[in-house]
């Protein structure tokens, strides 16, 4: 009697470096959660959009906060937003390259110039709680900054409305019996 052994499926690793591997398999989790969120295409786009368009501006701290409140009040997937917000997190490592351009790009469309280089060792600790240093030194920046990423905002989190629009809604459409 011959004694049957159970087979084992074969693992298939990545050949993608390591990062990468991570990055592609946070991306298809979040795709597969995005695509199955019971709700309608319309709403889960623009709820993409809508955390799009916040994860490029310099409001750091509030910009899941900020995606979710306008969400709601546009009455769209909140979740869709907080997902998407998140997405610029995963490519951290690129973002301040891209708060540089975005800020050089307000400070161009507002014909101002570019400031001059802080040298933060300069200031106390209490200097960062004073607001006379987060007028001069903070609120000129920012301005700038949040002008210049409009200019990417925008049009990304138009881009991601229809691609994400057209992504859920063929994901939903029955399948074809032939």
């Amino acid at each position: 009697m011959q004694e049957s052994r159970p087979t084992a499926e074969p693992v298939y690793e990545s050949r993608l470096p390591q990062p990468l591997a991570r990055l592609k398999r946070w991306l298809i989790a979040h795709h597969m959660t995005l695509m199955t969120i019971a709700d309608t295409p319309h709403s889960v786009a623009l709820g993409s959009a809508i955390g799009i368009f916040f994860g490029f501006t310099p409001l750091y701290p509030l910009k899941t906060l900020l995606s979710i409140a306008v969400a709601w009040v546009a009455r769209c997937n909140k979740i869709a937003a907080a997902i998407a917000v998140t997405l610029h997190d995963v490519v951290i490592w690129a973002m301040p390259a891209i708060y540089f351009a975005e800020y050089h790009l307000g400070c161009w469309s507002l014909h101002r110039p570019v400031a001059h280089r802080v040298r933060f060792r300069q200031f106390g600790l209490r200097d960062y709680l004073d607001w006379h240093v987060f007028s001069r030194v903070v609120w000129p920046t920012f301005w700038p900054a949040f002008v210049g990423s409009l200019f990417l905002a925008i049009p990304s989190a138009i881009i991601v409305y229809f691609l994400m629009r057209i992504l859920v809604s063929r994901a939903r459409m029955p399948d074809k019996i032939v």
